[in-house]
């Protein structure tokens, strides 16, 4: 019988690592960003009293060095508006992370908010140092040279801004310096390449549309309003600037039907007030137009364009007291107009102030250099104060003024402008050599006062559609003179908004409304 074999097993010589001894294990170190996702998740959905939590508990563990919760803590100081909390917090993180152009960024966000503007300009000039390619300083550092004036390096600015990242913000605030420089032309040019850039933009198109209407170019601003109207029908800055539209060409009912749509969206808006209450006016419901303008002054005391509205009005009503109370308001307001000085005098002429009347006359000549009206009437005031030879001179100066708008323009004048000018001129013995254009004879553009006397306008015949603003001064008659001839009225276009930027690095543009002065 065969014995079992017995199993050998090879034995091997211990390792001499495995007769080491086991190290002890290292120490844990906290780390710094372990709740970062938590901070984050809490903060983009806006539950800022559990990120706070989060917030602290992170800062406690780490020592105060968690750069990303002292970040997200100063944003969230910053949406609750402190400002000066969230400032010390980002230079926190500054400190922490000096090559982080982002802290830098947000160190200079939060002075430009507190109003220190050149500090913040400082500061970006710091963070532009770390990233030369980032478009936000470039625009932001040329908003903050908005403020300090410097216009000539915020456009520098904003064109490098350009030049690395196109933006309509940027855009937006490059047209702005143009406008705040008084060149509109330039300013429209700007608007342009940013509509094309974004042609849905319905802010870009609806200021493009209302520059377009202060230049008097109004089939492209009827186009670009109306694609802003497209994209956006309840654009209440279209809709207030198509209203003033219809409400110049003299339908007041289509103007008013518009303006309650935007009552609906801004309903304490002046320009809107001011509007609705000039439809009242051409309506001839005058103490709906009051009660309209009144609030409108309400809700702008300091607008002298509504001032002058409001004495316009009661000058129609020959309310000349409370005409003269408006008007001098709005003198103070806007000193360098010689229209408001010219209305002035109409209501110290009704309340028989002759002296303060000619001292008014004479300053809206000196103001106005391209009105005739204003020298019609200061003639017609000095012919009725016996002075034929001053009122001779106010006529000639009218005739050159006449004669230069004829030449540069094609400017046709009320028949009854004309009637009184040259019944004044065969007063004076001087009519025959004064040659008037055609008349107009369109009765919608032509809405007179009757005060004591005919009112009389001159127009920019414009097609289908008239100047947006236009204004119709109305001016009291004097009973000396032949009969037929008395104040006159006018039809000029007001001075445009300026569009000034936004107390915001990202400034969005202001409501540049349609503001209708009309008689």
């Amino acid at each position: 019988m065969a014995e079992p074999r017995l199993a050998v097993r090879t034995q091997f010589p211990a390792s001499a690592e495995s007769l080491k001894p086991r190290l002890k294990k290292a120490p844990e170190f906290p780390i710094l960003e372990k709740q970062n996702w938590l901070i984050h998740l809490h903060y983009i959905r806006k539950d800022y009293e559990a990120c706070k939590d989060v917030i602290k508990e992170q800062l406690q563990e780490t020592q105060g060095l968690c750069e990303y919760a002292i970040y997200v803590q100063a944003l969230i100081f910053r949406l609750e508006g402190n400002i000066q909390e969230s400032l010390e917090l980002f230079q926190t993180c500054a400190v922490l992370s000096p090559q982080s152009a982002d802290n830098l960024k947000q160190v200079a966000r939060s002075l430009f908010l507190l109003g220190k503007h050149k500090a913040a300009t400082e500061v970006y000039n710091e963070a532009a140092k770390l990233n030369q390619k980032d478009w936000e300083i470039c625009h932001n550092l040329g908003v903050c040279y908005i403020y300090l004036k410097q216009l000539d390096k915020a456009q520098d600015q904003l064109h490098n801004a350009l030049h690395l990242n196109r933006h309509d913000l940027t855009y937006i605030m490059l047209g702005k310096i143009h406008l705040l420089e008084g060149d509109l032309d330039k300013a429209i040019e700007i608007y342009k390449k940013a509509v094309e850039f974004s042609p849905e933009n319905t802010e870009l198109l609806t200021t493009l549309g209302l520059l377009y209407l202060q230049l008097g170019i109004y089939q492209k601003a009827f186009e670009h309003l109306g694609n802003a109207l497209t994209y956006d029908p309840t654009n209440y800055k279209a809709i207030l600037a198509a209203g003033s539209m219809m409400q110049t060409h003299g339908d007041f009912d289509v103007a008013l039907t518009k303006y309650r749509i935007v009552a609906c969206a801004v309903p304490e808006s002046p320009p809107l007030w001011n509007n609705i209450g000039m439809c009242f006016f051409g309506k001839k419901k005058y103490v709906a137009a009051i009660s309209c303008l009144k609030r409108a002054n309400y809700l702008a005391p300091f607008d002298w364009k509504i001032l002058y509205n409001l004495g316009l009005v009661h000058l129609t009503l020959q309310q000349y007291a409370s005409a003269f109370h408006f008007l001098s308001a709005a003198i103070s307001f806007q000193p360098k107009v010689g229209e408001l000085y010219m209305l002035l005098a109409v209501a110290l002429t009704n309340l028989d102030d002759t002296e303060n009347a000619r001292r008014a006359y004479a300053e809206a000549v000196r103001l106005d250099k391209c009105n005739p009206l204003v020298n019609l009437n200061y003639a017609v005031l000095l012919y009725n104060q016996g002075e034929e030879r001053g009122a001779l001179a106010q006529y000639q100066e009218m005739e050159k003024k006449v004669n230069l708008l004829k030449d540069s323009s094609s400017l046709e004048f009320d028949p009854e402008m004309v009637e009184m000018a040259q019944k004044l001129g065969a007063a004076l013995q001087v009519g025959e050599a004064l040659v008037w254009t055609k008349p107009v004879k369109d009765p919608k553009s032509k809405q007179r006062t009757t005060s004591t006397s005919k009112a009389a306008s001159f127009q920019q015949p414009l097609g289908s559609n008239q100047a947006l603003g236009q204004a119709m001064s109305s001016a009291a008659a004097y009973r000396k003179l032949p009969s037929g001839v008395g104040g006159t009225s006018q039809l000029t276009k007001p001075p445009s908004l300026p569009l000034e930027p936004e107390p915001t690095v990202e400034a969005q543009p202001t409501e540049a409304s349609a503001q209708i002065r009309e008689k």
